[in-house]
């Protein structure tokens, strides 16, 4: 197993790693809309699935793949209402369409708006 790290995605919260690569694949630990310069988020969903979604990448990018190779997606929303705002986001990056599951949750960690995480070849 190789660790995944870069300083253009955040630093990891909590005892996990950015990513991990292991068997061709790359594991990508949920992304908050954190942007890694500031440590900061932005209140608007669109604005921190655009974030989620880069910080995603710069992972994968990271690990030596891209958002072409991503083959599943687990997404995380705290309120369902965002999915339509969250999906137009979500479809300008996962263009390949990879297999998903996006699920409303009661809390998402620091009170961000979404969370993603991503499995890809590499």
């Amino acid at each position: 197993m190789k660790v995944v790290s870069t300083e253009k995605a955040p630093a990891a919260i909590g005892p996990y790693s950015q990513g991990i690569v292991t068997g061709g694949l790359v594991f990508v630990s949920g992304q908050t809309p954190i942007d890694p310069q500031t440590g900061k988020f932005a209140e608007d969903i669109a604005a921190q699935a655009e974030q989620s979604c880069r910080n995603v990448g710069e992972i994968l990018k990271a690990a030596g793949s891209g958002f072409e190779k991503v083959v599943k997606t687990t997404c995380f929303l705290a309120d369902i209402k965002d999915f339509k705002a969250f999906n137009e986001v979500y479809a300008k990056y996962f263009v390949s369409k990879p297999a998903r599951s996006c699920v409303a949750v009661k809390d998402l960690p620091l009170g961000v708006g979404c969370e993603i995480e991503a499995v890809a070849e590499v």
